[in-house]
């Protein structure tokens, strides 16, 4: 019996004993997995989660810090599967104010371009593009990809930070801006890059097949890149050839990519683009869940809107930026003729967005010189009246004059469709946006840089219950950290990291707009990165404890 009490008192005094850096009392906790909400307590030590308990329980538990937190939602940390805050992180503040204040704790980064691997032809950027940004540094050398995760761990980041090998930067880093089939001699050297790169801690490849170089590789190219990251767990992660008139076929090469090359398929931003595509939704779906019933891994991401954002360049074909010539060919009349009639037909062979939305739902966002400000936040038909000009006419001089690709919203989805995609089960959120400092803000951006989750959490789940609060946490959390085989984030479990977020569901929401973007969201309390607070009552607390995460091929250096 004395032995018994001894024990006892012993494990008592391992639970309690030990003293915490943090405890989150009495919380609503939805711990990632999509199981049901329950009330409880967790205690977090150093980096990670020390306790979890059913609420009380650490009521008497010694903490440098406590958190009464009855009325407030705890979860994990949410995993931004597509961001683009490349350059806030190695070259900013590395605060990403926009992202930690709609609860991101990872951001996931490499779109079509990465800042390595990297030699001279990588230098030959896409005119206008982020890699062509003055000041953008690239990672030359074998290891190039590491020493990039390296140094923006040391620069410093709010949140934590991986990437993807750039589908695009890979083919540059063989070929530069040139298009043309790869030889078997530049095959072997790209594979030869990609194992490089996905020992360094790559997630695998990232594709983005209507911008160009991207464009310019093939299904078989791709294929070999595939088979290249097969064995390290890579995934394929793509944006697809098409998301409008073409949308099934590019879905149906995203499947053989996956089939040919054995590895995992991604799809970011699923979308029926245009009108007259919004009723392809239901045959993409049954495509992806027909090769899922045959035993391919194929899943998809989204972002919760009907309206995109990337560049006005978007409108032209993409062999118009062919060796880096895209400013000498817009400033040339012939071609300029030639693109004009060829839109004016309706009928083009490359994905033409301003074509997809009509360009009375193209919002121009980004404009840097003086003489174009008024242009801001006008509608690409309001530019061409003002200009006196047609609207191909009014974009081609528009994009020459700032010689860049220019920020542009892009109105082409369905709002029924955005709330049917919410429900599919192998369905994940990403921002597709950048994570900017509202007190530093120079141009308007996508309301989804600020609020993604929020949207999702305010709109879809209290609001119009589109689907459970369990099951929007799961999406943002869990089944990202899986697909990224991220093994110790995205679930409240007790030796996982602790990254943490506490916001109250009945306030939480999107306060961002298209007309006032730059607004952080209502009901984000407390953001916790590797255990250290982040964001706190509505402000960024300054900390910066952000860790360079790597892919399941990572080899330690």
């Amino acid at each position: 019996m004395r032995l018994v009490t001894f024990l006892g008192l012993m494990s008592t005094y391992c639970l309690w004993g030990q003293g915490y850096d943090l405890v989150i009392s009495g919380a609503k906790i939805v711990d990632g997995t999509g199981s049901a909400w329950f009330r409880g307590d967790l205690a977090v030590k150093g980096d990670r989660i020390a306790k979890i308990t059913p609420a009380g329980l650490l009521k008497d538990a010694t903490s440098k810090r406590r958190i009464e937190a009855r009325g407030l939602v705890l979860s994990p940390g949410f995993i931004d599967i597509q961001g683009h805050s490349r350059e806030y992180l190695l070259n900013g503040d590395g605060r990403v104010i926009g992202k930690v204040s709609q609860g991101v704790t990872t951001e996931i980064m490499g779109e079509g371009s990465s800042n390595a691997p990297a030699n001279a032809r990588t230098s030959t950027q896409m005119p206008g593009s982020a890699m062509a940004k003055s000041g953008t540094v690239r990672f030359v050398g074998d290891h190039g990809f590491d020493e990039w995760l390296r140094a923006m761990e040391a620069h410093g980041g709010s949140v934590n930070m991986g990437s993807f090998l750039g589908a695009g930067t890979l083919r540059q880093y063989i070929k530069a801006m040139a298009p043309g089939r790869l030889t078997e001699t530049e095959t072997k050297e790209l594979q030869r890059v990609i194992r490089l790169g996905m020992e360094d801690g790559a997630f695998g490849i990232a594709s983005a097949l209507i911008y160009p170089p991207d464009s310019y590789s093939n299904t078989d190219e791709l294929v070999e890149m595939a088979k290249a990251m097969a064995p390290y767990g890579g995934v394929y992660i793509t944006h697809l050839r098409s998301e409008a008139d073409h949308l099934l076929e590019a879905i149906d090469e995203a499947i053989a990519i996956g089939r040919r090359g054995g590895v995992a398929v991604e799809i970011y931003h699923l979308k029926a683009a245009g009108k007259e595509n919004y009723g392809k939704l239901d045959a993409a779906i049954a495509k992806i869940e027909q090769a899922r019933a045959q035993g391919l891994d194929i899943q998809a991401n989204m972002y919760p809107y009907t309206a995109g954002s990337t560049g006005l360049t978007s409108c032209f074909p993409d062999d118009i930026a062919a060796n880096g010539k895209l400013f000498a060919n817009l400033d040339n009349l012939a071609i300029r003729q030639k693109i004009k009639a060829e839109i004016l037909t309706g009928k083009v062979n490359y994905e033409n967005l301003c074509l997809q939305s009509g360009p009375e739902n193209v919002l121009i966002l980004g404009l840097n010189k003086p003489e174009n400000q008024k242009y801001v936040g006008q509608r690409l038909t309001e530019i061409a009246a003002a200009t006196n000009k047609h609207w191909v006419d009014a974009a081609m001089d528009l994009v020459l004059s700032e010689r860049q690709r220019i920020g542009t919203v892009y109105f082409m989805m369905s709002e029924e469709n955005v709330q049917r995609q919410l429900r599919l089960p192998w369905i994940k959120i990403g921002t597709d946006a950048g994570g900017p400092n509202p007190d530093g803000a120079t141009s308007r951006v996508h309301p989804r840089s600020y609020g993604t989750y929020t949207r999702i959490l305010g709109k879809y789940v209290r609001d119009e219950k589109v689907l459970p609060l369990e099951d929007a946490i799961r999406k943002v959390t869990s089944a990202v950290a899986t697909r990224l085989s991220l093994h110790d984030r995205g679930v409240l479990r007790e030796g996982m990291a602790a990254d943490l977020v506490l916001f109250n569901e009945t306030t939480v929401a999107e306060r961002a707009t298209y007309d006032n973007p730059h607004q952080v969201s209502a009901g984000i309390e407390h953001v916790f990165v590797n255990g250290v607070e982040v964001w706190a009552g509505g402000k960024h607390t300054g900390a910066k404890p952000g860790k360079a995460l790597r892919g399941p091929g990572y080899v330690a250096k």
